[in-house]
């Protein structure tokens, strides 16, 4: 039996996880034991209940509670509390995702004291160091031992840099690359059907299906500086009335109090008495699929979305100006506009006319997760 120790701590960790833990759960419950531990990176009690509680995953060994605050203090507190519960549980691995503090933490705690790190969406590259995320992915694929990458170019990047892909035995100096597939494009299959039995956030929003344009903004580079929110929100509510569709948008609390501070006071008024924009709490992963699938199109920052938009054949409009899933732009797919006023326009005249879409198997055949249990085992 291979005890792995799985480290999430933000909101998309937690959904991430779902797929991983149903693998273990079922086709591998007696070669693996998982152990989950929450950094409480990004904790809230209320948000990170329901996704336990409605996608079925086991609720966490171990909170450190960290919360909030500085990259540096944050990242040290986790450190401390994984490395004693590291000594304590004596893994064969510690399993990480993606690009957070609590990636890089649980890595750095892990390779310091001789556990085999497993990193699940290695390789990806913005190519942009200026992003603490990237700092954290590219840090935490050299400390892995075993790295699975979700894309060909994820691949590709690793090779690059110096990685070699012919390693047959898993260790730290000499790493073993896999491009095994999107463990969420797992989850968006499966969850799909349980979303369209359980969810009812259209009817509860009275939305119809092609009707609306689902939006998601967080990210500080476009809620902390008021020009780049005020030309996001001028977009939107030129879009919205130019088209008359709804725009539905599931907001974090940090992000509906930036919009009274950042926004001017007519942009704001504007939108606040405006019936089709619908912005509302977080909404629980079974009801964003829903709004997902049912969608004209998405206009996100958020990199979830993103792939989430491709895995249900929509438009997505990027409000970052870099992304680590580069295929769906290169297939026209998604277009890259950061905070820009016009290009944000642009995009949307254009997909509006657009009927040429592709949608190319980038992301795997829906079974990562197993795949990556195979390899754990077989290696560690």
């Amino acid at each position: 039996m291979k005890k792995i120790i799985t480290i999430i701590g933000a909101r998309p960790q937690i959904i991430k996880s779902a797929a991983i833990s149903r693998a273990v759960n079922g086709k591998f419950s007696s070669q693996i034991k998982e152990i989950i531990v929450h950094t409480g990176q990004h904790y809230d009690e209320n948000m990170s209940k329901v996704f336990f509680e409605e996608m079925g995953i086991p609720s966490p060994d171990y909170n450190l509670s960290v919360g909030s605050g500085s990259h540096g203090a944050q990242t040290a507190k986790m450190i401390e509390g994984l490395e004693g519960i590291f000594l304590k549980e004596s893994p064969q691995g510690v399993l990480v995702y993606g690009d957070t503090n609590s990636t890089i933490a649980g890595a750095l705690a892990a390779v310091k004291i001789h556990i085999p790190v497993i990193h699940i969406e290695a390789g990806l590259r913005s190519f942009n160091k200026r992003m603490p995320e990237e700092v954290n992915r590219i840090s935490c694929d050299h400390m892995s031992t075993l790295l699975f990458t979700p894309t060909k170019s994820g691949l590709d990047n690793l090779e690059k840099e110096g990685f070699n892909l012919s390693n047959k035995k898993a260790d730290v100096n000499s790493p073993c690359i896999y491009h095994c597939g999107d463990i969420m494009f797992d989850n968006s299959i499966y969850f799909s059907a349980i979303s369209d039995d359980k969810s009812t956030i259209l009817n509860d929003l009275d939305l119809a299906n092609n009707q609306y344009i689902l939006s998601t903004i967080h990210r500080d580079g476009n809620t902390d500086i008021a020009e780049n929110m005020e030309s996001i929100f001028k977009a939107l509510s030129t879009i919205q009335q130019e088209s008359d569709l709804d725009i539905v948008l599931p907001i974090h609390p940090r992000t509906r109090s930036k919009m009274k501070s950042q926004l001017s006071t007519d942009l704001y008024n504007q939108i606040a008495i405006n019936p089709s924009f619908k912005i509302i709490d977080p909404a629980g992963f079974i009801d964003i699929i829903a709004l997902e699938k049912n969608a004209k199109m998405i206009i996100t920052d958020s990199g979830g979305l993103q792939k989430e938009s491709y895995f249900f054949k929509k438009a997505c409009i990027i409000l970052r100006p870099q992304t680590e899933w580069i295929e769906i732009v290169e297939n026209g797919n998604a277009i890259l506009v950061d905070a820009d006023y016009n290009k944000i326009m642009n995009a949307y005249s254009m997909f509006s006319k657009k009927k040429d879409f592709t949608f190319p198997s980038f992301y795997g055949d829906g079974k990562a997760a197993e795949f990556i249990c195979e390899k754990i085992i077989e290696h560690l």
